[in-house]
């Protein structure tokens, strides 16, 4: 047989044999909001080739604040995003459509750091509060600790600052006097000397905090890209929980964190919060509205579908998870 017909066949023979490998991968843009912990499992369905798995390729994209994110989904500039419900109740009310169809985490996860000469909540009174972005969870959280302190919006100037190492840096200088922070922002934050006035993650708020969110339409339209990439992001989750060493070391490159301390701190912190099977906690929705939803709808049909999830749960999906890293 000549070479070329050879090659021919060989090439034949490997399509037959893996066909996955051979067909195209379909481009799926991600958006999240800041590297944080919280981003794990989207890091993780990565490293264990799930994306692939399922028939994505996968760019991941920080757009620096929740709310920024939302924004660009609805602009149809990315195909879903790891955001918050906050992020989501404020696109609606804007004239959005977007749904939040699974969660990453059901707790808030903010502490409240201040700047140096902040003793007391009156301290930060006509000063600086920094968020990632309007409309974020920082933002929401910002509103919620100023209701403890006996204190509204009108008390502070609250302004957009990005993500949490620029706010803490901010801080720190004394350029803001507060701003909501996550892990490892957290961690790093307390090892620099910096003052939590109040730690909201231990007090495990019940939160929309960290969900995956899709335009409305694509539910319809585009609902197989939908399953694949939970399918995908929820595998990641599991190989997270399951594979701590394998876990930090991704952590670690993706939160780009040296630091073994506190990799292991964003790490425990994560397994403590996540929810394996990325259910939507309802009291959480239900605190977020509360908050966030001022004259707009206050139905969570407006902004949650669990119906992608129920679809999975209906097949064996998460049966077949349990069998293969054991039930969490």
């Amino acid at each position: 047989m000549p070479s070329a017909l050879r090659a021919l066949a060989t090439l034949l023979t490997l399509i037959w044999l893996h066909p996955a490998s051979a067909q195209q991968l379909t481009p799926f843009r991600v958006g999240i909001s800041d590297a944080v912990n919280t981003v794990l499992p989207v890091w993780m369905a990565e490293e264990g080739g799930f994306y692939a798995k399922n028939g994505l390729k996968v760019e991941i994209v920080n757009m620096g604040g929740g709310s920024r994110g939302a924004k660009a989904l609805q602009a149809g500039q990315i195909d879903l995003m790891r955001v918050g419900m906050s992020s989501v109740v404020q696109a609606n009310r804007a004239g959005g459509d977007l749904r939040l169809i699974a969660s990453m985490s059901n707790v808030i996860r903010f502490v409240v750091a201040v700047a140096p000469g902040v003793k007391s909540a009156a301290d930060l009174k006509g000063g600086v509060v920094g968020v990632s972005s309007f409309g974020s969870e920082s933002d929401s959280t910002v509103t919620l600790a100023l209701e403890r302190f006996g204190m509204t919006r009108a008390d502070v100037q609250v302004k957009e600052y990005g993500g949490g190492s620029k706010r803490l840096a901010a801080v720190r200088t004394g350029e803001i006097k507060a701003t909501a922070i996550n892990e490892p922002t957290t961690s790093q934050a307390r090892e620099q000397g910096v003052t939590i006035l109040i730690d909201l993650a231990a007090e495990k708020i019940p939160w929309l905090f960290s969900g995956v969110v899709v335009r409305r339409a694509d539910l319809k339209e585009r609902r197989d890209l939908a399953l694949r990439f939970l399918r995908a992001v929820i595998e990641g989750n599991y190989l997270a929980l399951t594979d701590a060493a394998r876990a930090k070391q991704v952590l670690a490159r993706g939160l780009k964190v040296k630091n073994p301390r506190i990799v292991d701190i964003s790490y425990e912190d994560f397994r403590a919060q996540s929810p394996p099977d990325m259910d939507i906690s309802m009291p959480g929705v239900e605190n977020v509205l509360k908050i966030g939803a001022g004259s707009g709808s206050r139905n969570p049909a407006d902004y949650i579908d669990g119906s992608v999830l129920a679809e999975l749960r209906k097949e064996g999906f998460f049966a077949a998870l349990q069998k293969t890293y054991g039930k969490r």
